[in-house]
């Protein structure tokens, strides 16, 4: 079978699906909804009015999109924060699409969307029968537990055993089978070896999983890339340019939203962000680290490395000592003190531990291309603080409490002399030389086809087939939608 055709796969699996949805009164939203919030049926939009952010109510489907009004719960426009200039310290303008206002609290919620609804509608699911497997180091299991609670199917969740307290305690107030694998975030080999535990016990487990199921980058590509070019041309002076855009690579699903603005802003810098301290991308590099929503260790299946101009290597401790000095009472009055805008300094725990460090990765892009007050550089700020006050407690009491003197000494060490030290422009050779990474991974260890490795780096129509293919799922959306027969 050519997943590609996306033709119907099991029509018993597909009705399956249907009567599910009508007994759910649930009704799909076409990828177009989700990428242009607007054209979202009023009918479904006033109704959203009374209904919470996180509630687990169907209609929270058509809030996997980055207009969700904060505080009226209408769709509203985009999210975002600019990070000011007297913060950065560079000339550059650095604005980020704040992944907070999504169901669940983050952005992640998007990619299980974008990798479940496909199969849904092409029969490739059966909700009376599967039980959906959501293999992750954080914020995509949540995502995907979110999603089976509102089909009423058994979710699974596999993150590693050093992820945050509060990821955890959200999945068991959903009521998902969590399995706490070995290590922390570069520990992705371990969820790995757990799914295929659990696919060789039953075939009632079937899995989705970011790090290969094109869904996550094309739901990116589509939904957030164009946010970014709609949110440029909003914020834009005649003199800009939309000069760079920065993703922790993580599944390199928020990646492929630059594969989508390189068709439209050739020129722009896509910069893979990743932890120092395991530079799998940086140097082929290997450890442990503490940015919490990044797996590393193995380059992901959907990465299109050839559209990666630049790594950037971030110090974990970096992003931890900024997670205290933005979010700490006495960092923030140290801020304030020091001339920085009171509403600015409050806006700033929109930024959890993997948006701290597209922040710092910004921030050395800027620096080393010299860029000006004409340039833009957009990023993500996938989740808030929200997901990681327990982090700040326990650094509290490793640390000691948070004073004047490691705010004074953070903001200058962390941020005003961040450098260009850890950043690497790819030439043609090292980006080759990253995507041969995928073999030992995919092929080796995971069955994939070594043709479709080569075709991924040599067939020009590779990449391009996979992310037209949203029209297709678009008009299967519908006729799903129409045979459920909700209103």
């Amino acid at each position: 079978m050519n997943e590609w055709k996306w033709e119907v796969e099991n029509s018993d699996y597909l009705k399956k699906a249907i009567s599910r949805c009508k007994e759910k009164k649930i009704i799909l939203p076409t990828f177009e909804q989700l990428k242009k919030p607007e054209t979202i049926p009023d009918k479904i939009k006033n109704e959203l009015k009374e209904i919470g952010l996180h509630k687990t109510n169907p209609l929270n489907l058509f809030r996997i999109n980055w207009c969700n009004d904060k505080s009226s719960g209408k769709i509203g426009g985009i999210n975002y924060l600019e990070i000011p200039h007297e913060i950065t310290g560079i000339k550059a303008r650095v604005i980020g699409l704040v992944g907070r206002y999504f169901p669940t609290g983050a952005h992640k919620v998007g990619a299980t969307y974008g990798c479940l609804a496909p199969y849904l509608v092409t029969g490739r699911f059966n909700p009376e029968y599967h039980k959906a497997v959501w293999p992750s180091t954080g914020n995509y299991c949540r995502g995907g537990a979110f999603n089976s609670v509102l089909l009423s199917v058994h979710a699974v969740a596999i993150l590693p055993e050093e992820m945050s307290r509060e990821r955890f305690e959200w999945l068991k107030e959903m009521g998902a089978e969590i399995y706490a694998t070995h290590g922390c975030e570069s520990n992705v080999k371990e969820i790995y070896d757990k799914c295929h535990e659990l696919e060789a016990q039953s075939d009632e487990y079937l899995v989705f999983n970011q790090f290969d199921q094109f869904g996550n980058s094309i739901w990116h590509y589509e939904v957030t890339g164009y946010t970014i070019e709609r949110l440029f041309g909003q914020l834009k002076n005649s003199k800009s340019r939309l000069s760079g855009y920065i993703s922790a690579t993580g599944s390199a699903g928020t990646i492929g939203a630059g594969d989508y603005l390189r068709t439209k802003f050739p020129h722009v810098k896509v910069v893979a962000s990743e932890a120092l301290q395991c530079p799998t991308l940086f140097m082929n590099g290997f450890g442990g680290h503490r940015i919490e929503g990044i797996g590393d260790k193995h380059v992901p299946w959907i990465h299109n490395v050839k559209n990666t101009d630049c790594v950037a290597a971030i110090d974990d401790e970096d992003t931890l000592r900024l997670l205290r000095l933005f979010n700490e009472p006495t960092g923030k009055e140290w801020m304030k003190k020091n001339g920085i805008d009171e509403t600015k300094i409050e806006k700033l725990n929109e930024l959890g531990i993997s948006s701290i460090c597209n922040l710092l990765s910004a921030i050395k892009l800027a620096k080393y291309y010299e860029m000006n007050e004409n340039d833009i550089i957009f990023t993500i700020f996938t989740d808030s603080i929200d997901m990681y006050r327990s982090r700040l407690d326990e650094m509290n009491q490793a640390w000691g409490k948070y004073s004047e003197v490691n705010a004074e000494v953070d903001w200058n060490s962390v941020i005003k002399h961040q450098s260009i030290d850890y950043f690497k422009e790819l030439s043609y050779l090292d980006k080759k030389a990253i995507h041969n990474l995928k073999y030992f991974t995919w092929v080796e260890q995971q069955g994939k086809n070594v043709d479709e490795l080569n075709a991924q780096w040599y067939d020009e129509n590779y990449w391009h087939e996979r992310f037209s293919v949203v029209p297709l799922w678009n008009k299967l959306i519908e006729e799903f939608n129409q045979k459920v027969g909700v209103e």
